[in-house]
């Protein structure tokens, strides 16, 4: 479909285009603007879909998946598990599906829009860095925000700690861009390194250990399934590390947090005496939400409704039992959407599985079954669905923005394998 008119043209490519282009800074500013953003491009989305009947940009794999579970989750909000927070995540939840519908489709009409992108990410990612290492000097930002909680940066995300989790969920995807739109200029990515190294630092110092292992576990994924990089992401890791113990050696109080204090709540301190799985608070919580699927094996409490029955008795396991949601998005679709809900993602999860051991055996044999970019792309998808981790809550809306940005970019890389 191609757009003619001037109108159709602005409505339908430029304002959602725009919108994504500043969807990085967005997110910056919290989940207001960010989630507006994407519902608009939703909802422009939709009417393109309806005004020129393109209804076969609903026919692939994600879409059928997606509307499973949304079908799936507004049936047990609205029949099952009754109430109004829940039947409003679930109802509204379809934006997602558009969202990285659009990106998708966007792209395809957009060849400025990918390079775009790059250097929306580029841009936040050197304020980050700049003001995030300023403030871990110097004790506030350059706007006079202080740190919020002891020696864990924040930078402008201020009280709200998801500075860390902004970078390593994010970063997979601008590695990504960067080896593809520069792969015949070595000057350019080597330099645009330096921003690898000072982020993985930055990453460190902010303090959130699940982020500081995502941007690893990424780093790992990338080196293992990569064809023409690896020595690039590699050198790169190991000098972040290199940075991260010169910090250590400066001040050793994020050390304390991010290491020593690991190794303490899980038990394996020297003064320790049980193991903890992750923490004594992660193991109370997920226990408790377990507890909830055990009673509740089919459908669970209802989305959103750990936080709201985890102290009851007869869930409740140990001192910790109860926070927003269980810190485990499998655990919590278990205990929040039952069996029914848990099975979706696990076989999402086994699909991405499967075709990476596909092409690890391509490698083997000098064959190429996902490009480079579509592996950096996948990594991050595939941080945000490894079990073995604490995560956030899967139906928050700051992150399933990031959720669901890659996968618009992985559709694009399907549809379009020829010219990655």
């Amino acid at each position: 479909m191609n757009l003619t008119t001037n109108k159709e043209i602005f409505f339908f490519k430029k304002v959602p285009s725009f919108l994504i282009i500043f969807l990085p800074l967005t997110l910056i500013t919290g989940p207001f603007l960010s989630d507006l953003s994407i519902s608009i491009v939703s909802i422009i989305f939709i009417i393109f879909i309806i005004k020129y009947r393109y209804y076969n940009l609903l026919n692939n794999l994600f879409s059928k998946v997606f509307f499973i579970f949304w079908i799936y989750i507004l049936f047990n909000s609205l029949l099952i598990n009754f109430e109004i927070v829940s039947l409003k995540i679930s109802f509204f939840y379809f934006r997602f599906l558009f969202f990285s519908l659009a990106v998708s489709y966007l792209l395809e009409i957009n060849d400025k829009l990918l390079k775009q992108i790059f250097y929306s990410f580029l841009l936040c990612f050197i304020l980050l860095i700049f003001d995030g290492y300023f403030q871990y000097f110097f004790g506030q930002n350059i706007i006079g925000m202080k740190l919020p909680y002891g020696p864990r940066v924040s930078s402008f995300f201020g009280d709200e700690l998801i500075l860390g989790s902004y970078l390593s969920r994010l970063f997979p995807i601008f590695f990504g861009l960067t080896i593809f739109l520069f792969k015949d200029n070595i000057k350019k990515i080597l330099l645009i390194s330096i921003i690898f190294i000072l982020l993985e630092g930055l990453v460190f110092i902010s303090g959130e250990r699940t982020a500081f292992f995502y941007i690893n576990l990424s780093a790992i994924f990338i080196i293992i399934f990569i064809n023409k990089f690896k020595l690039l992401r590699f050198v790169t890791l190991c000098l972040s590390f290199l940075l991260i113990i010169l910090i250590i050696q400066l001040n050793d109080t994020t050390k304390t947090r991010v290491i020593d204090l690991t190794v303490e709540q899980m038990g394996f301190s020297e003064k320790g005496s049980k193991k903890y799985i992750f923490s004594e608070e992660h193991q109370d919580q997920y226990l408790t939400a377990l507890n909830m699927f055990k009673q509740n094996p089919f459908f669970g409490v209802g989305i959103k409704n750990f936080r709201n029955q985890c102290n009851e008795e007869k869930y409740a396991y140990g001192n910790y039992s109860c926070s927003s949601h269980p810190h485990n998005i499998y655990i919590q679709l278990l205990s929040e959407t039952g069996f029914f809900g848990f099975l979706i993602l696990l076989l999402i999860f086994i699909y991405f599985c499967l075709r990476l051991i596909k092409h690890f055996f391509y490698q083997i044999t000098k064959r190429i079954y996902y490009s480079d970019f579509q592996i950096c792309i996948l990594s991050a998808i595939f941080i945000t669905i490894w079990p073995i981790a604490p995560n956030g809550n899967i139906f928050n809306n700051w992150l399933s923005i990031i959720y669901y940005l890659p996968i618009g970019i992985y559709l694009w890389t399907i549809n379009n394998e020829k010219k990655i």
